[in-house]
């Protein structure tokens, strides 16, 4: 039987090994994918560390996969061998559950997680099931698309739900790994956008990935300067700082939304604010395989891409301290096969 390289996890708090397998046999419904490209995510740790409730070892990790269908199960109609495609984080749903029911698949009870539940793109193959592919547009190369599986849908998905139309003013905190790609977006959707950061030095990028607007939150009240603008329609919060994230809410105009896609503990907040101006804290997860589609197709549309860090498969355990340490620029991603 024809053998893979995979980067897995043997245990939690365990190094990565770089072993080898069978290269996997999709099932009914199920799709392999030939991985050309794989971004490593921050929540990659969860299964490092054996933090996911019913994570089973040893795993693949990897949700940020972009690469070609190689062979596909019983019952696959969609997909074709040679097909561009990824996949990120929804790893799937069961259809049957209420929220399944309603067409709501990424709040899924059943749902699965790629590279948790399942092996994921840290190896040169992997099997998903078939309603958790994106289709891949052809002038999108697999090392820029890899990210936009999950830090760049997550962006784009929440910016488009979360209220604002053209004009309105909407604030990116952080220029990170995700924050980079919130302020392409932003800008693309049509928005006054405004990017905060901590620190003068990144005032340049800021206005030159698409910010009307930079405001420093190591020099002053973030909220101030928002309502000396008016306020924010829409403020995304990127950095998983619960104090940091708890001051932007006075920042908000009327009707406004402070909208978190970043894990970070509870964040208080001024209730007689929310209620007053009818303000809104909301949480916003990832999105399903069609919203990855739609992220891809409107980042090749507008000319989104991430900024990168190229490592070989080989080299997966620098790449990930690289990716944890905070430092790189801004996205790290493990370029696995022959078509980059």
């Amino acid at each position: 039987m024809a053998r893979m390289k995979a980067a897995q996890i043997t245990k939690p708090g365990a190094p990565f090994e770089i072993v080898e397998r069978d290269i996997p046999q999709p099932g009914p419904g199920k799709v392999r994918i030939k991985v050309e490209a794989c971004g490593i995510c921050h929540s990659d740790t969860f299964v490092k560390d054996g933090q996911w409730p019913g994570l089973e070892h040893p795993r693949v990790p990897g949700h940020e996969v972009a690469g070609r269908v190689d062979a596909v199960g019983e019952g696959v109609l969609l997909w074709k061998p040679g097909q561009r495609v990824g996949v990120g984080w929804h790893g799937g749903h069961c259809f049957r559950c209420d929220p399944c029911r309603r067409g709501d698949f990424i709040l899924c009870v059943n749902g699965k997680v790629t590279g948790f539940h399942f092996d994921g793109g840290f190896a040169e193959y992997m099997i998903a099931p078939e309603e958790a592919i994106a289709a891949m547009p052809d002038d999108l190369a697999f090392d820029e698309a890899a990210p936009l599986m999950c830090a760049g849908i997550t962006l784009f998905n929440s910016l488009r739900h979360a209220g604002a139309t053209g004009g309105d003013t909407v604030a990116i905190q952080g220029i990170g790994g995700l924050g980079h790609l919130g302020v392409q977006y932003a800008q693309r959707m049509g928005f006054r956008t405004v990017a905060i950061g901590r620190g003068e030095d990144k005032e340049g990028l800021a206005k030159k990935l698409g910010a009307w607007q930079y405001i420093d939150a190591g020099a002053g009240d973030v909220a101030e300067q928002l309502k000396k603008i008016g306020g924010a329609k829409v403020i995304i919060a990127t950095a998983p700082d619960p104090k940091a994230m708890s001051s932007l809410v006075g920042g908000l105009a009327p009707n406004g939304k402070l909208v978190v896609i970043a894990p970070a503990g509870e964040i208080p907040a001024n209730t007689v604010s929310l209620i007053m101006l009818r303000q809104s804290i909301q949480g916003w997860p990832s999105g399903t395989g069609m919203d990855s589609q739609d992220t891809l197709k409107f980042s090749v549309l507008s000319g989104v891409r991430p900024m990168i860090e190229k490592f070989p498969l080989s080299r997966v355990a620098e790449a990930y301290d690289r990716a944890l340490s905070g430092k790189a620029r801004f996205r790290v991603v493990l370029t696995i096969g022959a078509g980059n």
